[in-house]
């Protein structure tokens, strides 16, 4: 049985928190919700409330979308503090000005609404990083 539902993890994200599993095995966080531990697999788990911070490693400008989503925008891969790698897409940076100084840029989660998503229940969240 899952400890945390993507439900509510949704729900606290539009809440701005960010909600993940502490391995009670390893230590380890994971996030987005698994059913196990992203580092060793365990399924003995709690809800553990993350920082929200951590640093950009990747990013990509989308300039395609897929059908429903409106182009351009930013998807970034974050290093969270507690350790896992989360993505989502970056507030604040001007898309055509979006270059590798990017990289290893401070960021604090937020959330944003996708609305208008074809193929899914209602509308959409995916979390959104404000680079501090």
């Amino acid at each position: 049985m899952y400890k945390l539902t993507h439900k509510q993890y949704y729900e606290a994200l539009k809440k701005n928190k960010l909600l993940g599993l502490k391995c009670f095995t390893c230590g380890g966080y994971t996030t987005p919700p698994k059913l196990c531990c992203d580092n060793c697999g365990s399924t003995e788990l709690e809800i553990a409330e993350l920082s929200g911070r951590g640093e950009i490693k990747t990013y990509t400008v989308v300039r395609v979308a897929p059908e429903g989503l409106n182009a351009p925008y930013i998807v970034v891969l974050v290093e969270l503090e507690e350790g896992p790698w989360l993505m989502g897409n970056v507030d604040n940076v001007n898309i055509d000005e979006a270059c590798m100084e990017l990289i290893a840029k401070k960021v604090t989660v937020a959330h944003k609404t996708v609305t208008g998503m074809n193929y899914t229940a209602g509308e959409g969240v995916t979390p959104l990083f404000i680079i501090e």
